[in-house]
């Protein structure tokens, strides 16, 4: 974290104003934010983008570049061979774990999302300063990048912010915070978002953490050291993904065939399915992001403090919810944490620009829901008449088919260049052209409306209120080398 230090105190001359203000802030900051985890530090200065070759999937169609900004992210770019003057700005998922940031994740990503550099529009991606949670962090990344191409490559005619899974997050945080600015972006484009925002976009994570913990008995063992469930992991667990597989293979048999799972396994499996509703081909990385990442938030960005609550949840579904309802463990939201991690990841829905989504019906990872949860949240702000959202018969969530991701990008442009807001059957119409070219499929269904949120997410009784945070205190955040919890 960049700290603002105050000079020695000169008796006959008070510091300036200017300045108080500037040494309170921080450390209103620093109260806020509790303990932090400490951000990269800061190149000299940011790495001209150096010419590189493409990845596979754009050999021969484009120049590529990559480099590490100030804050040691890596990023790439592309600029088609054939460019239409626009430049598609990315924002990745995850989020990945680690101190760092990640050199290969850009290009990786710049290879996965080539249709967009296809479809003729330049592509900049970062890799983010480091690993772990942070959606304010990956957001002034993924602006970071976009004034990179501005100032090497140069001014694109239109700009468009696209995020997939928790990206989709992170570029919806970009839209309402840098959207707003003229010049910068011109649309958004949203597919498989996590758009319930953090905190609550993973109350279906807390309860799988308690309930399996309930029928499991292993994650701790009995005879481990023991700490509370909303840890996610103890900080100091030397536990990999390979031995949690385990843990979940011993209790609940997940990765063999049902023939081969003792009666007990196949108990435990189904009840976790159906108290939590989690797919069963999901289950694993569920548990995952509720052990690792959550690990990381609470411990590495919230210092500890406990952001998540499953007090009075009613949970149903089980051979027998009386016991389970009565064994599970249960806890309460620290609100200052709970507050952290709303300002950094929660969507307010002020956005001044176009917003297309796409979702999967059947996304088994960022439930369809989260689009009525965005839907909601932009409609509150008054700002429902800028999102058009379309859903498809899908059932993956890390890829949609590249014939509706082109034709998603065309329709936002469209949207953006003539002021003609498109409908969900309209959109639909339009795939067939772009699958002559792509040949991925066109799986939409214009008529399909997700259920709310709250049907889905098991609701939290009564809500859950937290200290709202001042003007003053908003500002001290922006202070903050990372934009948001622990840099």
């Amino acid at each position: 974290m960049t700290t603002l230090d105050a000079p020695e105190p000169v008796r006959r001359r008070p510091p300036a104003p200017r300045h108080r203000r500037a040494v309170l802030a921080a450390g209103v900051a620093a109260a806020l934010l509790g303990t932090l985890g400490n951000a990269p530090a800061p190149r000299a200065q940011a790495e001209r983008p150096a010419v590189t070759a493409c990845p596979p999937n754009l050999l021969g169609k484009a120049t590529c570049y990559t480099g590490q900004d100030t804050n040691g992210a890596y990023y790439a770019m592309a600029v088609p061979t054939h460019w239409n003057g626009s430049l598609v700005v990315h924002a990745h998922g995850g989020p990945d774990l680690g101190d760092t940031s990640d050199p290969a994740r850009s290009t990786d990503d710049l290879n996965r999302w080539a249709v967009m550099v296809d479809e003729g529009y330049a592509w900049a991606g970062s890799s983010y300063r480091r690993g772990g949670y942070g959606t304010r962090m990956a957001a002034a990344d993924t602006e970071n990048v976009r004034k990179l191409f501005v100032s090497e490559v140069g001014k694109p005619k239109r700009t468009y912010v696209h995020g997939q899974s928790w990206g989709g997050d992170v570029a919806a945080k970009v839209a309402e915070t840098y959207g707003r600015h003229p010049g910068a972006y011109d649309g958004a484009l949203l597919t498989s978002g996590v758009l319930g925002g953090g905190s609550r976009g993973y109350d279906y994570r807390v309860d799988l953490r308690v309930v399996y913990q309930y029928y499991c008995h292993n994650h701790p063992r009995p005879t481990e050291p023991q700490y509370p469930l909303w840890q996610g992991l103890r900080a100091d667990s030397t536990m990999t993904s390979a031995g949690l597989r385990a843990r979940l293979q011993e209790c609940t048999g997940l990765a063999s065939a049902p023939a081969d799972r003792t009666a007990l396994q196949q108990r435990n499996l189904d009840d976790i399915l159906a108290v939590t509703r989690i797919p069963e081909r999901s289950l694993e990385s569920h548990l995952r992001f509720a052990t690792f990442t959550f690990r990381d938030i609470v411990s590495t960005r919230l210092g500890g403090r406990n952001p998540f609550s499953n007090r009075g949840v009613r949970y149903s579904g089980s051979h027998d919810d009386k016991a389970l309802n009565a064994g599970v463990e249960r806890f309460s939201a620290d609100p200052t944490a709970r507050r952290d991690l709303s300002y950094d990841s929660d969507l307010t829905g002020k956005v001044s620009i176009p917003v297309l989504t796409m979702h999967a019906i059947d996304d088994p990872t960022a439930f369809v829901e989260h689009e009525a949860a965005y839907r909601a949240t932009l409609q509150g702000a008054g700002r429902g008449g800028n999102l058009v959202q379309t859903f498809t018969k899908e059932t993956e969530h890390s890829a949609l088919s590249d014939s509706e991701y082109a034709n998603s990008i065309a329709a936002l442009d469209t949207w953006v260049r003539h002021g003609r807001k498109p409908t969900a059957r309209s959109i639909a119409a339009s795939c067939a052209a772009f699958d002559r070219k792509y040949g991925s499929g066109c799986f939409y269904d214009p008529a399909f409306h997700p259920a709310p949120y709250a049907s889905r997410i098991r609701p939290r009784p009564g809500g859950l209120a937290w200290p709202a945070m001042t003007a003053a205190q908003e500002r001290a955040w922006s202070r903050i080398d990372g934009v948001g919890i622990a840099p």
